[in-house]
């Protein structure tokens, strides 16, 4: 994504579109990060075409890393969050420091793909005995288009390896666990800058050379939230996509047994900010149903069936999305009939219903989500920015209004893309501060704006159904 700001404009065109295909070998689910990386190039080379580039800045999903050997090369392509090998693993860690502990450390809520469990699936394996240096995907971006090393502090916080006080790797639980912490580099920020582009990728791409790298905030959801349009304090924010990242930004983490319990994270920020929220299964539960029905020859597109689905009957048949058997990719709609047969309830009658289903039960746990938020902060919530690729589904954002009971203003859609860019601007002198930022998203954007409409009581019986409430 190229991106133009001043003062009172903020453009964004897209540059060049690839495909990120996991790939499964071997019994593992992997990323194919070196085709993401020539898709990174192509990208670079398509983008130099539009006109000078002052500055370019990588964001990813978190969590996943690539191990460097002694010689700086990469030691077999990173594992997929979904790969199966962190069975388990949770076990492993929490037999060497209680949960309590760890989120007492690190403030990140439980999810069985944590780089800490990561690595402790990686304990005693050829590959981990031979790495001697651990980036996160977009730091390993990074240091393949420069040749400079560091781990940006947005993803860092995700690996449920950082002091969520301190800000610094926890050298403690580093011991404890028996990792190497000469594995982790040191700490990159916001804004800092990250090098320069290498001879090669300047011959490849056409960029000039010295054209410098920025560190932005990696993690994607970091930088969608840096891009929320609001206009107060008083927001609550959902990152709408694959995953849903529903809560509060704030100036420090909570780090109570309660947050705990709700399992809520505390991941960095800009400018020192914590955003407060939940992982919640978001749209990969569409998308996997979506992936089905087409291979199976049944119609998919999307657009006719959130129609079906906004006139198909309410709260039939509701599902928790975050239920562990939704998590790895497969047969999404066999999925969802079995978790309905097992619970009680009708099995969808159509892909309608089903469409209504996913709809219905995301919106509720976003309900749930931010009210909790609110709640272990002590925080009022007078708006929902919905923001990301979920932000253009109109149904969905309805929804989430009439089940949080809350105005909702959805877009931008690319608010990870914006927030990245504004990231880049404001370290080298174009925008201001963090407000003015989203001043120049609200003033620049396209916005969407919902009421809640409907009965608030059927709401609040229908997350009671599915433990929400």
């Amino acid at each position: 994504m190229v991106g133009r700001v001043g003062p009172a404009n903020l453009d964004l065109s897209e540059a060049h579109r690839f495909p990120n295909r996991p790939v499964a070998v071997g019994g593992a689910l992997h990323w194919d990060v070196l085709g993401l990386y020539q898709g990174v190039l192509d990208g670079l080379r398509l983008a130099a075409r539009s006109g000078g580039v002052a500055s370019v800045g990588i964001d990813t999903w978190a969590v996943d890393y690539g191990l460097l050997d002694a010689d700086g090369l990469l030691l077999g392509n990173p594992h997929h969050y979904r790969d199966a090998r962190t069975e388990g693993a949770a076990a492993k860690v929490t037999a060497a420091v209680p949960a309590e502990e760890l989120y007492g450390i690190t403030g990140i809520q439980h999810l069985p793909f944590n780089t800490v469990f990561q690595l402790a699936a990686a304990a005693g394996t050829a590959q981990l005995g031979a790495a001697r240096t651990l980036l996160l995907v977009p730091d390993l971006l990074t240091y393949w288009l420069t040749g400079t090393i560091g781990a940006e502090i947005t993803n860092a916080s995700t690996t449920a390896l950082l002091d969520a006080r301190t800000g610094t790797w926890s050298a403690s639980l580093l011991d404890r666990l028996g990792i190497d912490s000469g594995l982790l580099p040191q700490l990159r920020f916001p804004g800092d800058p990250a090098g320069t582009l290498g001879r090669e990728v300047v011959e490849w791409t056409g960029l000039a050379p010295g054209t410098p790298v920025t560190t932005v905030a990696s993690h994607d959801t970091a930088s969608a939230v840096a891009a929320v349009p609001a206009t107060g304090r008083d927001f609550a924010y959902i990152s709408c996509g694959t995953w849903s990242l529903a809560g509060l930004e704030l100036d420090a983490p909570v780090i109570t047994e309660a947050s705990r319990a709700a399992n809520f994270t505390n991941e960095r920020g800009i400018d020192g900010s914590f955003r407060f929220l939940r992982n919640i299964m978001g749209l990969w539960l569409l998308s996997e149903t979506l992936r089905t029905w087409s291979a199976n020859g049944l119609p998919a597109e999307l657009g006719p069936l959130l129609a079906q689905a906004a006139g198909a009957a309410p709260f039939v048949s509701l599902i928790d999305p975050d239920a562990p058997e939704f998590l790895a990719p497969g047969d999404m709609p066999a999925r969802i009939a079995a978790y309905c047969e097992r619970t009680g309830q009708p099995v969808p009658a159509d892909q309608g219903a089903l469409v209504r289903c996913i709809m219905e039960s995301l919106a509720l746990a976003h309900r749930t989500a931010l009210r909790t938020a609110a709640e272990l902060s002590g925080r009022d919530i007078a708006v929902v920015h919905l923001v990301g690729g979920g932000s253009r589904n109109d149904l969905l954002c309805q929804l989430t209004a009439d089940a949080t009971g809350l105005p909702v203003v959805a877009g931008p859609t690319e608010a990870t893309a914006l927030g990245n860019i504004l990231v880049q601007a404001r370290a080298h002198g174009v925008v201001g501060d963090a407000a003015g930022m989203r001043r120049l998203v609200a003033d620049t954007q396209h916005l969407r704006h919902y009421r809640p409409r409907g009965d608030s009581a059927a709401w609040a019986s229908a997350a009671a159904r599915i433990g929400l409430g």
